[in-house]
């Protein structure tokens, strides 16, 4: 049997003044699932993530975590059921260690955390180090990692806060080649076990990991699928894949 979503967003529409920024968007996301959402500069991407972080409430429609309508939830209020985002430039702090850095995000005050107790948390942090690839490198001062390294350590401070639900929003933004491939494998990973929403402009980076598209464009969503079957599509070449500006 086929399990239930764990996020469901329901004819979900936003206007600021004149401009309707979100047009009746219905998606709905399974436990584990890894979903790349797309489309044109404008097209309404962040706008859908703070919708569901909180930091913007819709006009219209409803927002469903775990059979819980989270709709006029705080953001930090959202945060503790377990929705966490990445933003698009990495946030750490810049004095404390990778390590320090750590250790605040995963005693955060998420439902995972409260349930399995303080006593996890260095192991925690040894596992989350593994899986973003600063594993052995606790000690080194955050403000002295590369921007992909940076990246990878606020990927792991989401990921130490233990959300069900990651909201990683363009996380290859100003990386290398080498680093981006590495964060290919490090999103793979994160998807095992937790619900992942990529926003992501990178093609070559879209085709390693994405299985499951959302393409969106002037607020709606146009098309859905895998990569393949959305890039063959006339109008997603035409607005996004560059046939047409």
């Amino acid at each position: 049997m086929m399990a239930q979503p764990v996020l469901v967003l329901k004819n979900l529409t936003k206007w600021f003044g004149g401009l309707q920024v979100i047009n009746d968007v219905n998606l709905s996301f399974r436990p584990g699932e890894l979903r790349c959402i797309i489309g044109p500069n404008g097209a309404g991407k962040t706008t859908l993530f703070n919708m569901i972080t909180g930091r913007v409430k819709p006009d219209q429609g409803q927002i469903v975590f775990e059979g819980r309508d989270i709709t006029r939830l705080k953001p930090y209020e959202i945060s503790r059921t377990g929705i966490a985002l990445k933003f698009q430039v990495p946030t750490v702090f810049d004095e404390l260690t990778i390590h320090e850095n750590l250790n605040i995000a995963a005693r955060g005050p998420s439902p995972a955390s409260r349930a399995v107790g303080k006593k996890s948390v260095p192991a925690r942090i040894e596992e989350v180090m593994e899986v973003v690839h600063l594993a052995g490198r606790e000690e080194e001062v955050a403000g002295t990692l590369s921007h992909g390294e940076r990246q990878w350590l606020e990927i792991g401070m989401v990921l130490a806060y233990r959300p069900k639900v990651m909201l990683l929003d363009e996380p290859t933004a100003g990386m290398s080649t080498q680093e981006t491939i590495e964060t290919s494998h490090i999103i793979r990973t994160i998807s095992h076990d937790t619900t992942t929403i990529v926003i992501e402009h990178d093609i070559k980076f879209l085709r390693e990991i994405a299985e499951n598209v959302t393409v969106i464009h002037q607020g709606a969503v146009i098309a859905e699928g895998t990569f393949q079957e959305v890039s063959a599509i006339d109008l997603v070449r035409d607005i996004y894949l560059g046939r047409r500006g």
